[in-house]
């Protein structure tokens, strides 16, 4: 990675070391996924937290769940 995720937070060195681009972009979309399915407002505390532990869990942990109603897109054959 070019540079540190959440820059000042411990996981984002933690990711810095640790994780490659790649796995750095297929987050991002998981990302995207669980803001819009949970329908986070990163602007609350509560939001961030949340999305945190997901990429803790995502990269260092059992993986990041999908949401309980979570439907994939269906591809475009």
């Amino acid at each position: 990675m070019d540079e540190v995720p959440f820059e000042g937070h411990p996981l984002g060195q933690k990711i810095y070391e640790n994780v490659s681009k790649e796995a750095w972009k297929m987050w991002v979309e998981h990302m995207k996924m669980i803001m819009n399915e949970y329908r986070l407002n990163l602007g609350t505390k509560e939001s961030q937290e949340f999305l945190i532990q997901q990429m803790d869990n995502y990269f260092f942990g059992e993986g990041s769940a999908l949401p309980p109603d979570f439907v994939p897109p269906r591809s475009k054959a």
